[in-house]
């Protein structure tokens, strides 16, 4: 071998080294192996730059635009729900994750599609305190698994795609290595479920949210049309929610408490809750439901563009001892108070008839900028922005689910090629 070969493997070996430490990202560790091969003129630029256009890598970078969408407009939160909210067991959390997994994969790129599904699980996982090591794992198989049974299930798919249309020869047929595919993810799924309590590691995270005593009370509303409107609050999912209690419902003015949850919910329905600040979040997703204060829509910005905030109430702030409707939060914040905590104590006002004490906790929805404004501020003792909390834009939701639907479909019958339908959705 001459001297470039050699070069070319000690920097192979060094790139190996570097991503085996984890100090770097794997994107700088390999982007920087190829500009300074290209720089030595090892490599042609042609050869260099021949990859982004690999039509399996462009068709990649599209299905993560579609799996993007699927999670601005909580396409799978509903589902999500559904399919984690009542698991009575860990190998039953772990049989109905893997199915929904492996059958979302067939028609999603597993990368992108593991990237969106791993904070729910996880967030779901530390609110039922399930070890997430157990849901983890079983979520990156039933991905692989799934992907075996589709042409787009897998980059590896698209790849190997690729290599035979360049070698002249016939592509793969969408559903044509579901015969080899399928009955390996059965038998994937059952072989976790089966065996997976004793094969996956058992590690819980040092520090719990739920271990956090704040519980905040949260006022929101069923929003008239919705698809709540005539559920039980049972059918609804909204009895048993993971760190998180229904107080009570105010109907016209009328409180009940002790709800039943065979009691059915009406359009404008007051629903007053108590929980954890990761949960009352987490109500901010549900579709149907919105905060019960109208001053939400009075706030300056798009709800897109709005985050929620967390921020601890000083004995400087001039609305101490007044209520926060008569204190006009808004105006003097251009924030809206969604939900209150107080040293563990359990409020059972509506959130505009709750007098502000010092040390009282509030979650906020305003503008990103309103951290950086009230930090230094003398009103607030602790100014903090909750990370992950996007407000879904559920309006789109069907949009997204249609795309993803109609690029399989046109996929699958042989309309487009899977380059054209990708772009054609992710578009």
């Amino acid at each position: 071998m001459d001297a470039k070969a050699w070069l070319t493997l000690g920097l192979v070996g060094l790139m190996l080294g570097l991503l085996a430490t984890s100090r770097w990202r794997p994107v700088w560790v390999l982007w920087g192996g190829l500009s300074f091969l290209l720089a030595l003129g090892i490599l042609p630029a042609e050869e260099a730059l021949a990859g982004l256009a690999n039509p399996g890598v462009v068709t990649i970078g599209a299905l993560l635009v579609v799996a993007a969408a699927l999670q601005e407009t909580g396409g799978l939160d509903e589902a999500m729900r559904f399919v984690l909210g009542r698991t009575r067991s860990i190998p039953e959390a772990q049989g109905r994750l893997m199915s929904f997994t492996a059958g979302l994969s067939a028609f999603v790129n597993n990368t992108p599609l593991v990237a969106l599904l791993l904070p729910l699980v996880s967030a779901w996982a530390r609110k039922m305190r399930i070890p997430p090591s157990q849901l983890m794992i079983p979520l990156s198989y039933a991905a692989i698994l799934g992907g075996t049974c589709t042409l787009i299930g897998t980059s590896t798919n698209l790849v190997v795609q690729g290599l035979l249309l360049k070698a002249g020869l016939p592509g793969l047929g969408f559903f044509e290595i579901a015969w080899v595919g399928l009955p390996c993810c059965l038998a994937g799924i059952a072989y976790v479920v089966l065996l997976g309590r004793w094969l996956l590691p058992n590690r819980q995270p040092p520090v719990s949210p739920l271990d956090d005593p704040r519980e905040y009370t949260v006022e929101m509303m069923v929003e008239p049309g919705s698809p709540l409107v005539g559920r039980t609050i049972e059918e609804a999912g909204l009895r048993h929610l993971p760190g998180l209690y229904l107080m009570e419902v105010d109907r016209n003015g009328q409180v009940l408490p002790a709800v039943s949850p065979k009691e059915r919910l009406q359009a404008n329905d007051r629903l007053i809750f108590v929980g954890i600040v990761e949960s009352v979040v987490d109500l901010q997703r549900i579709r149907g439901l919105k905060p019960a204060t109208d001053q939400v829509f009075k706030l300056d910005s798009p709800r897109s563009e709005r985050c929620l905030i967390e921020a601890v109430v000083s004995d400087s702030c001039p609305l101490v001892g007044r209520t926060i409707r008569e204190g006009r939060f808004r105006t003097l914040y251009n924030a809206v108070v969604i939900a209150v905590a107080r040293n563990g104590e359990r409020l059972r006002s509506k959130i505009g008839d709750i007098v502000l004490r010092p040390g009282d906790t509030l979650l906020l929805e305003a503008h990103p900028s309103f951290v950086d404004q009230q930090r230094n501020s003398r009103d607030f003792f602790l100014v903090s922005r909750l990370e992950e909390a996007p407000f879904p834009r559920h309006e789109r939701a069907w949009l997204a689910l249609a795309t993803l639907g109609g690029m399989a479909g046109a996929t699958a019958l042989g309309w487009l090629d899977l380059l054209q339908a990708s772009l054609l959705a992710a578009g």
